[in-house]
């Protein structure tokens, strides 16, 4: 099994937590207007691990960041709204410790009340400047709190941070994964070291340089790589071929063109839009009506963009995923939010909801597209991290699982 498998970090099952005092990092990372929280799943993900918690008899004090708050504490950057619904996921009452530095009087306070199988949810962890520094008084704080150190905040672990990495290295007890992460970890982990096969990885998304490493390494293990998306033009430069003033990521034509290059070497297929849905300008705002039209692939006129793959595009790719026993999508073909360019990455999600293959949603806008396109029931798994299953697909270490104890 690869370095980041799921056989040989603790999980949650393995600790005996009765009467003892359990951090717990989760991703309540969840967007919140006026104190209202309007998409929950990332809390609701996190409940099964929680449960388990409480069930043992544990002490549970559950932390977790949420945006980017500058310079300390802000009003809408609090996770109080947060405390509230898991309240009421949970049927039972979840105390929350509002401190501005995160570990103060009503931290210690509600902690130190605590019954067995009782939840306290701490602030805003990042409302410490050292939080995302990975300073040591604040993981050595964390880490007094509490007996034992569970993370499931797969969404983070690739950042080094007090709370994901800093405070483990002060815990006194037992470290441990919790089901998220370790769903998270079994399927990436086996798709990216053990598939079965054919496996077919597909990219989309606007950028190239977010994801030069994941096409290298993709490269290496898959079978078939399809790209699409905002990405897909710089490659189709670096063929040669015409794109108007599609995007293009001019610094990387000559990686785009050792990747094609290490594709034909490795005797890998590498599939590239043939023909692309074209407008004059980007939708503005993004769901606006336009004027489009289907053009092949080297012929977009010089004051056009693309904006979605075609329909010959979408027949290809559909059939070599129709193959595949694994797949990885990460990134959408188009423009996606608007109907008249949703075809491309309508019809992916299709053919990946009706593959008889283990299939894997690789977090970001992909997670968005299958799930406003209703196919998200149908995906074997759908990645709760996107900068985090990027890493994981280049095969990169992630901090936040390396520092758990192993078994």
């Amino acid at each position: 099994m690869g370095k980041n498998s799921k056989l040989s970090k603790k999980n949650v099952d393995d600790l005996n937590v009765k009467g003892r005092k359990i951090l717990v990092r989760c991703d309540f990372n969840v967007p919140i207007k006026d104190g209202v929280i309007s998409n929950d799943k990332r809390i609701v993900a996190a409940l099964p691990t929680i449960k388990k918690l409480i069930e043992g008899g544990g002490r549970v004090i559950l932390c977790s960041h949420l945006g980017k708050p500058k310079n300390g504490p802000e009003d809408k950057f609090s996770l109080a709204p947060v405390a509230v619904r898991l309240s009421e996921l949970l049927g039972q009452d979840v105390v929350f410790a509002g401190d501005g530095n995160v570990v103060g009087d009503n931290a210690k306070k509600a902690i130190n009340e605590m019954q067995d199988g009782g939840v306290i949810l701490l602030e805003n962890t990042r409302f410490r400047a050292e939080e995302t520094k990975n300073g040591e008084t604040f993981s050595k704080e964390l880490a007094e709190i509490c007996d034992d150190y569970v993370n499931d905040a797969f969404g983070s672990a690739h950042r080094a941070h007090c709370s994901t990495a800093g405070v483990t290295e002060f815990i006194k007890g037992e470290t441990a994964v919790g089901y998220l992460m370790e769903k998270e970890i079994e399927f990436l982990g086996n798709a990216v070291e053990n598939p079965e096969r054919p496996f077919v990885a597909i990219l989309g998304g606007a950028k190239v340089a977010d994801k030069l490493n994941v096409i290298s390494n993709l490269l290496d293990k898959c079978d078939t790589l399809i790209i699409g998306g905002g990405m897909s033009y710089t490659f189709m430069k670096a063929e040669g071929r015409e794109i108007g003033k599609s995007l293009v990521d001019n610094d990387k034509l000559d990686y785009c063109r050792e990747m094609l290059e290490k594709a034909k070497n490795l005797g890998k297929t590498l599939l590239l839009p043939v023909d692309n849905v074209i407008a004059a300008n980007f939708p503005d705002p993004i769901d606006v009506p336009l004027e489009i039209k289907t053009v092949s692939a080297d012929c977009i006129p010089a004051d056009w963009m693309g904006l979605d793959t075609g329909v010959e595009s979408r027949e290809i790719f559909a059939e070599a995923i129709k193959t595949a026993k694994t797949i990885v999508w990460n990134g959408p073909m188009g423009v996606f939010e608007n109907p008249l360019l949703a075809e491309g990455t309508l019809e992916v999600a299709k053919a990946v909801a009706n593959a008889d293959a283990v299939t894997i949603i690789g977090g970001g806008d992909s997670v968005a597209a299958v799930t406003q396109l209703g196919f998200a029931a149908q995906m074997s798994h759908i990645s709760t991290g996107g900068g985090a299953s990027l890493e994981y697909l280049e095969g990169k270490i992630l901090p936040g699982i390396q520092v758990i104890q192993d078994k």
